[in-house]
């Protein structure tokens, strides 16, 4: 009988009375699938295994954009040391898999490194997804812009205003218009 559960396949056999359990991680079993052509092989691990989801607690700061109009958003969670440095960060959010993986993939490029390196990472996302599609690039803007407002609940805090969290509403929906209306 297999079963598969993210992130791990468990392969269970019966070996006389026995239950055996062989563990693989979902990149032992992508390493043997060739890719459609185009296919970014660090996308699909991103897709696959996202880094960095969940709830971080004791953050210092924590940012939601919200796209009102489809009610998706992303939660971004920061922890910085005593400096600048990005100790450790987190998201959550209830959108597709394009927010899930910009998410990851920008989780990954700035955990441990300074604040300065983050905002030029923005940047860096932007020119990397410039050949996205108008959604894709909204759903990466959703989680660019909840790393913003996780800063500016950061800022806010170290002057004395009480806020939980700061909020930015997205200008843009990424709700995908159909073309045949």
């Amino acid at each position: 009988m297999i079963r598969i559960f993210n992130p791990i396949l468990v392969c269970i056999r019966l070996k006389r009375t026995k239950i055996h359990l062989k563990l693989h991680t979902k990149r032992s079993i992508m390493d043997n699938i060739q890719l459609p052509e185009g296919m970014n092989p660090e996308v699909l691990s991103h897709l696959m295994n996202p880094q960095n989801y969940g709830k971080l607690e004791h953050a210092s700061g924590v940012g939601v954009a919200v796209d009102e109009k489809t009610g998706e958003y992303v939660i971004f969670y920061t922890l910085l040391d005593e400096g600048d440095t990005i100790e450790d960060v987190r998201f959550a959010t209830n959108g597709c898999q394009d927010t899930v993986v910009v998410g990851s993939m920008f989780t990954e490029m700035i955990k441990n490194n300074s604040t300065s390196f983050a905002q030029e990472a923005i940047q860096k996302m932007n020119v990397k997804l410039g050949g996205a599609s108008p959604q894709q690039q909204i759903c990466a803007d959703m989680v660019l812009s909840a790393f913003v407002a996780s800063m500016i609940n950061y800022e806010n805090l170290q002057e004395g205003k009480k806020e939980e969290m700061h909020v930015l509403k997205m200008k843009e929906s990424c709700e995908v218009q159909d073309d045949a209306k």
